[in-house]
């Protein structure tokens, strides 16, 4: 079996640690006041990796929430990933010169792909690559539209440009514990033949073990958010069930 990874999230809007129901910034809660004071819990729980959220990068289209990530990488034994308001090379720069393990580029897949493409020629697999879905369509600039790609041809265009790692979200699942849309995301790792990582809808550790049960064709690991911030389980019950 190949590794299966769980990514807690930490979402941070105004330096704060929030989660957002399908994306709308109107529909927020705050967790916690320190993003750090989160990660350090994820870490001491044994999370090997944390997900990050800039929102308020995502809003404004530049880096916002940098220090907090910056605290992240510098202070605890976590390989960390950022998404939200990266879109220069200077985002990406500098991030990777930060310490930070890996980049996500979201939105500028559509809006700028040649900026994507020289990235990932550039930096590998230190991009990830996070495409948003709904009805099985890419959904851009924060969720707020929905274009008329098809998700997996984009998957399958930026893998050939060298994308080497996906974030698949169905936005229709995200912040709702609804249940991962595994077919979905199944559908991108085989269309792609590269990692992909689910993102949104997990609810229970079941949800976890249905995704593990497909690492073989590519789905390499979950975000875990809200499932955990609602106390639905653990980071350490989530590593014990997907590591058995």
């Amino acid at each position: 079996m190949m590794a299966f990874t769980i990514y807690p999230a930490i979402d941070m809007r105004g330096g704060k640690c929030v989660r957002l129901l399908q994306g709308d910034y109107n529909k927020e809660t705050v967790y916690a006041d320190s993003p750090f004071e989160v990660a350090k819990s994820f870490a001491d729980e044994g999370a090997t990796w944390i997900h990050m959220v800039d929102l308020d990068g995502a809003k404004a289209g530049q880096r916002v929430n940098h220090e907090h990530v910056l605290q992240v990488v510098q202070n605890l034994n976590v390989n960390v990933q950022i998404g939200g308001g990266i879109r220069t090379e200077d985002d990406v720069a500098f991030y990777l010169n930060n310490g930070v393990s890996r980049v996500i580029l979201g939105s500028a897949a559509i809006s700028n792909p040649d900026f994507v493409k020289k990235m990932l020629q550039t930096y590998g697999k230190k991009i990830a690559i996070g495409i948003d879905a709904k009805d099985g369509y890419v959904a851009t600039e924060g969720w707020l539209n929905t274009s008329n790609v098809k998700a997996t041809e984009l998957g399958k265009t930026l893998a050939e440009a060298g994308a080497e790692v996906f974030i698949f979200t169905d936005i229709a699942t995200d912040g709702m514990l609804s249940g991962p849309n595994i077919k979905a995301v199944v559908e991108m790792a085989e269309a792609t033949g590269k990692q992909v990582i689910a993102s949104g809808g997990v609810s229970k550790l079941d949800d976890l073990v249905r995704l593990k049960q497909y690492s073989a064709s590519g789905v390499a690991g979950a975000i875990v958010g809200k499932a955990l911030y609602t106390k639905q389980f653990t980071v350490r019950e989530a590593l014990s069930e997907v590591n058995k």
